[in-house]
């Protein structure tokens, strides 16, 4: 059973310190990578899905969460306002208010619509020390955030396709959903008062779900303040759920920002937002990552995805020239020397590293590598560059299986 927060520091992912502050972790050059490639992959996935990526700033002011809903409904777990210059600012809470002054800063035709507004953005939670957990609970999150304007005809498509991403990205991470639920609201002042609103937008999810054929649980009291939501929970090893990923309808926040676009008939139309989020937050992501394999990561996530092993100081020269040719074709790799100890006491160090190269004299001679793959298959020498093109080939399918993605190298 691993835990994050003690793997994480061990592999030299993550620390934190008091002088920064708790829940406020930092990421070291390791866990940058693994990070930043996950940024990476959800980016492209984005793009191909035809979204639009923006940056927008991490502060607004107190009025626009008033404007929002977030400042009566959602105030307690925001950080205080901040006085600047006779006006309050906030940290903001959700990305989905400046996403809507985003969309209204232009006008909009039906013919734009979907509209498909994506950011891996900065968002902050005055969470409670006793909760705070490693990169599970956090005060400052990135979220794989998202915002959908479209018609009211396209909402249950444009969820649905959302889902569907999320599928994909579980399959290419080895991450598997613990249960589908569906987020309604529960009794209290919790929420928005509007019965109307409410039941319009369960009934669009709903459909969502019962169209996907997945297995679904109602949640009540699990909403976001504004609407219902699908929530995709994970458990980690201990059981413990969470939610990493959701499908949100809203009819709220359009309506509060006087949202419109307009319509065949050239009058105004309300659009409906639909949030969704495909790996959460970064941070939570990568928590489930390092829990769930156990620091043994993907090739294509892999903080180092090679690691060459010259048998003897001779080697070197070439091992030097391999990692060269590897930044080349965009690999992650390093050098484990002689002088870091002996070739059977470096390959074990290495253990966690998805492929190791070892390199001695017959090798060199013959501009060859002997592979050997973390999961203890070995192959005979064979040429350097054709042993790159196969990881390489390995690395861009995203393929889960070390073994299969080379054994054609036999």
């Amino acid at each position: 059973m691993h835990d994050h927060r003690k793997l994480g520091r061990e592999l030299g992912l993550f620390d934190t310190d008091p002088l920064i502050g708790a829940g406020l972790p930092y990421w070291l050059p390791d866990g940058a990578v693994v990070r930043h490639t996950l940024e990476e992959y959800i980016r492209d996935a984005e793009r191909r899905a035809g979204y639009r990526h923006v940056y927008s700033p991490v502060l607004g002011k107190r009025e626009l969460y008033e404007i929002s809903g977030h400042w009566s409904h959602y105030s307690d777990d925001m950080f205080p306002p901040m006085d600047l210059g006779g006006e309050q600012v906030v940290l903001r809470p959700s990305l989905c208010p400046h996403h809507a002054l985003i969309y209204r800063s232009r006008s909009h035709s039906y013919r734009e619509l979907p509209l498909r507004i994506a950011e891996l953005g900065g968002m902050y939670r005055s969470e409670l020390s006793g909760v705070l957990g490693g990169l599970t609970r956090v005060r400052a999150i990135q979220l794989n955030d998202a915002h959908i304007f479209c018609t009211l005809d396209q909402v249950a498509d444009e969820a649905g396709a959302a889902l569907e991403m999320i599928r994909r990205a579980y399959e290419a991470l080895g991450i598997r959903a613990a249960r589908y639920r569906l987020s309604l609201p529960g009794p209290g002042g919790k929420y928005v008062a509007a019965p109307e609103m409410w039941r319009r937008a369960a009934a669009l999810l709903t459909e969502v779900l019962d169209r996907s054929g997945l297995a679904y649980e109602a949640g009540e009291g699990e909403a976001a303040f504004y609407g219902p939501k699908i929530d995709v929970q994970i458990a980690d090893t201990a059981g413990r759920e969470s939610t990493l990923s959701t499908v949100q309808v809203d009819f709220h926040q359009p309506e509060q920002f006087d949202l419109h676009y307009i319509g065949a008939d050239g009058a105004k139309h309300r659009p409906v937002m639909v949030h969704r989020s495909i790996i959460g937050s970064v941070e939570r992501a990568v928590a489930h990552l390092i829990e769930l394999h156990g620091g043994a990561f993907p090739a294509w996530l892999a903080p180092t995805q090679l690691v060459v092993l010259p048998v003897s100081e001779a080697e070197m020269p070439d091992a030097v020239r391999l990692v060269a040719r590897c930044a080349d074709l965009g690999l992650r790799a390093e050098i484990s020397g002689p002088e870091q100890g002996s070739l059977g006491a470096r390959v074990r160090a290495a253990r966690l590293v998805p492929y190791q190269a070892v390199i001695g004299a017959k090798e060199a001679a013959g501009g060859q590598v002997g592979l050997r793959l973390r999961d203890g298959h070995r192959l005979e020498a064979r040429p350097a560059e054709e042993v790159l093109a196969r990881i390489g080939s390995a690395v861009a399918s995203r393929s889960l299986d070390l073994w299969d993605a080379v054994d054609q190298l036999l």
